[in-house]
C-alpha cells in the first residue's frame, strides 16, 4: 500500500512516483490512496508494509516493514520504520532522488519536480516562484484525483498543461482584485487569528500577501474553501511558525507557516465554520455548550 497526502501537488506528485518505484523494484501494481489530514489521523493503520508520504512521521507510523519519506517537521525517532526524512526538500524530490537511484529519472520530471519543490516550499526568491504557484493551484482547482485521472496517473503531462493558462490568466487578472477586497474583509476568530474572507484570485498567494506586507495585526490568517462534496476545508497561514500549532486543534497539519485542516462535516456552511473556529479557539470555562456547538463537537470530531 502506498498512502500520500490528497491536499497538494506535492502529495501526487510523490504518490505517483514511489508506485513508480515499487513497479521497478518489484514488478507489481501497488494500489495507492490519498487521504487529507483529517482523515489520515483517524485512519487506522492495519498495514503489515506500507509505504507513506507527506504525512508527518508519528509513533503510530512506526512499524517493522514501513518507509515514510517526509519532510515536515517530527519530533519521533524512527526505531523500526525505514524513515528517508529531510525538511529542506519537498516530499516530492525526496521520492524523485529515489526514484533517479533506479534510472527512473528523465528531463521531463527534473523540471516538474523542480516547480513542485519550490511551491511545496514557497521559494519565493526562485525565479520560478510565480509559475511554481500557478501549478500547484492546478491540484487546488481541480483536485486530487480529478487532475490523477485526467492525466492518467502520467504526471509528466502536467508540464506546459493547457490548464496552466488558465491559472496564469486568474492571477495575473484576479488576484490584484481579490488582494483588495480580502484586505477589507477581515474579521477577529481570536486575538491571534484572522479570518480572510475571499471571493477571487489565489488564496494562498492573497494571504501571503497580506502576510508579508504586514497589513494586519493577526499572526495566523485563515481561509476557508467549501468543496463540491460540502465540506469544509480551513487554510491556516503564518510567518513565524504558528500555523501548523492552530491547524492542529483541528486535527489538521501541515508545514510551520502553511498548515490545514478538514472541518467535521456538520459543519456545512462558511458562516458555520466561522463560529465552529471562533468556538474552537475562544473556549469558555465552565460554560455550558450550546446547541449547535454540541452537535459540532459529538458527530464528527475523533473520539480520544
Amino acid at each position: 500500500m502506498i498512502l500520500t497526502h490528497e491536499s497538494d501537488l506535492d502529495g501526487l506528485i510523490a504518490g505517483v512516483l514511489l508506485q513508480r518505484l515499487a513497479r521497478k523494484l518489484f514488478g507489481v501494481e501497488v494500489r495507492l490512496e490519498a487521504y487529507h489530514y483529517n482523515y489520515w489521523k483517524q485512519r487506522e493503520l492495519r498495514e503489515k508494509c506500507a509505504w507513506v508520504t507527506d504525512f508527518v512521521f508519528e509513533q503510530r507510523m512506526d512499524r517493522a516493514n514501513w518507509v515514510v519519506v517526509d519532510h515536515h517537521v517530527t519530533e519521533v525517532a524512527a526505531k523500526e520504520a525505514l524513515l528517508i526524512h529531510d525538511r529542506g526538500k519537498s516530499a516530492g524530490l525526496l521520492c524523485y532522488e529515489l526514484c533517479q537511484q533506479q534510472g527512473l529519472g528523465s528531463p521531463t520530471l527534473d523540471r516538474l519536480v523542480h516547480l513542485n519543490n519550490v511551491a511545496d516550499l514557497f521559494l519565493e526568491e526562485d525565479p520560478d516562484f510565480m509559475l511554481a504557484s500557478d501549478y500547484a493551484n492546478l491540484v487546488k482547482s481541480y483536485q486530487f484525483w480529478n487532475l490523477h485521472a485526467l492525466l492518467n496517473g502520467e504526471i509528466e503531462k502536467l508540464l506546459d498543461h493547457p490548464l496552466l493558462e488558465v491559472m496564469e490568466v486568474k492571477r495575473r487578472v484576479e488576484n490584484p482584485l481579490g488582494f483588495d477586497w480580502s484586505k477589507e474583509n477581515v474579521s477577529e476568530i481570536s486575538p491571534q487569528v484572522g479570518f480572510v474572507e475571499t471571493v477571487i484570485g489565489n488564496n494562498n498567494l492573497i494571504v501571503h500577501q497580506l502576510l508579508e506586507c504586514q497589513a494586519l495585526r493577526f499572526p495566523v490568517l485563515v481561509t476557508l474553501f467549501r468543496r463540491s462534496n460540502a465540506q469544509i476545508i480551513a487554510s491556516f497561514r503564518s510567518r513565524n511558525g504558528e500555523a501548523l500549532k492552530v491547524a492542529e486543534k483541528f486535527q489538521g497539519g501541515g508545514h510551520p507557516n502553511a498548515s490545514g485542516a478538514t472541518l467535521p462535516k456538520s459543519v456545512r456552511t462558511i458562516p458555520d465554520a466561522v463560529f465552529y473556529l471562533r468556538e474552537v479557539l475562544n473556549p469558555k470555562k465552565d460554560a455550558p455548550l450550546n446547541s449547535l456547538e454540541s452537535i459540532f463537537n459529538s458527530i464528527d470530531l475523533p473520539q480520544q
